[in-house]
């Protein structure tokens, strides 16, 4: 009798073990920042900036290089872009980047100030986003064509993005650029943002 007692109790400790809520699962370890194209980043931005002007138009679109995220061809982990208004006669900056450094670096799309804006005032303006066919995997494999004695004289050198319309051609362009940044580089190359054709190597 007395063992039939032990072994019902047993077996009552251990229906009451099983019902025990299991232990909470292990967090999930968060997710490695990665970069992004010019044109999915400027389709993030751009939505954005539609809700602070309906007839936004992109002035400008340049990548920016981060600590932490290492560029991949035709992605970067930070961009930063200017939209215009004619409505407002205003323009606004927005950024997207992929992690948060502060204070200045904030994760995902995030405005800037409004300012004053004329298309009377410098050599490029504005167009819309719909330009933008071309994104800058399909820019850099173009603009490669045309760098390869350029990565034998100065190999390894980083790239940058800059997304402009200028007045030397009807559609916007990819400027594909080699070099610290675009002041110092010696070789950059204009891709046509919206058919993807070769414009011109610039020094």
């Amino acid at each position: 009798m007395k063992t039939s007692l032990t072994i019902l109790a047993a077996a009552i400790l251990l229906a009451g073990c099983s019902d025990q809520p299991a232990p909470p699962a292990a967090a999930k370890e968060e997710a490695k920042p990665v970069p992004i194209s010019g044109q999915s980043a400027l389709f993030e931005m751009y939505k954005a900036a539609r809700t602070w002007a309906p007839d936004a138009g992109v002035l400008k679109l340049s990548s920016v290089r981060l600590d932490g995220v290492p560029d991949q061809p035709g992605k970067s982990g930070g961009w930063a872009a200017v939209f215009t208004s004619e409505s407002k006669a205003s323009s606004r900056a927005y950024t997207w980047y992929a992690i948060y450094q502060d204070p200045a670096i904030h994760k995902g799309v995030f405005p800037g100030a409004e300012e004053s804006y004329s298309a009377a005032r410098g050599a490029t303006g504005p167009f819309p986003i719909g330009a933008a066919k071309i994104d800058t995997d399909a820019a850099l494999a173009t603009a490669k064509l045309k760098e390869a004695d350029h990565e034998k004289k100065s190999p390894g050198q980083p790239v940058m993005y800059l997304l402009e319309k200028s007045n030397r051609s009807a559609n916007p362009a990819w400027r594909v650029v080699w070099g610290e940044s675009l002041s110092t580089s010696d070789f950059s190359v204009l891709v046509d943002a919206t058919t993807g054709a070769f414009l011109e190597v610039m020094h």
